[in-house]
């Protein structure tokens, strides 16, 4: 007694061991992923010295509001850049608590969607993202980003230390 098995049969066996061979291997594909649950594969990734500091919005209003009317070239910048020496995160606790000053809010409100597209930007930029993330600031609560000449930049985020 002889089985026989049309071409369709065939191909159907073909693609049922192909597919069970791919849900065998699956579980360790995330094994082999970077995890970014160590310090050192994050300070790898960033490869920059991180910063940190705390600043009043009410007492460095121009500085923030000339960052904010240069988000669209800013984001530019964001998109090309892929190495710093520094990333300098500026924490605003007084704008974290009681909002933006009127003057810094009435720019960053005129130029909202640079703003979302800039932290989009940032979302995109491995080095950026996790530079951020490493100091617990959530991407809507940056407020601005200045490149200031070479090799470094500065984030200001309205939040507070995490620390």
């Amino acid at each position: 007694m002889t089985l026989t098995m049309t071409r369709d049969a065939k191909w159907m066996h073909v693609i049922a061991v192909f597919a069970f061979f791919l849900a065998a291997c699956a579980p360790n594909m995330a094994l082999m992923a970077q995890g970014l649950e160590s310090q050192k594969a994050i300070d790898t990734i960033i490869g920059s010295d991180v910063q940190e500091e705390q600043a009043s919005a009410e007492a460095q209003p121009e500085r923030i509001i000339a960052a904010i009317e240069n988000t669209l070239a800013t984001t530019s910048e964001v998109r090309k850049t892929s190495n710093l020496d520094k990333v300098d995160i500026v924490f605003l606790p007084d704008a974290a608590e009681n909002g933006l000053p009127p003057e810094i809010d009435a720019k960053f409100k005129e130029h909202e969607k640079e703003v979302v597209d800039l932290r989009k930007e940032l979302e995109g930029n491995a080095m950026l993202f996790h530079a951020i993330d490493s100091r617990a600031v959530l991407m809507r609560d940056v407020v601005a980003v200045e490149f200031d000449g070479g090799k470094s930049v500065i984030i200001y985020a309205a939040a507070k230390p995490s620390r």
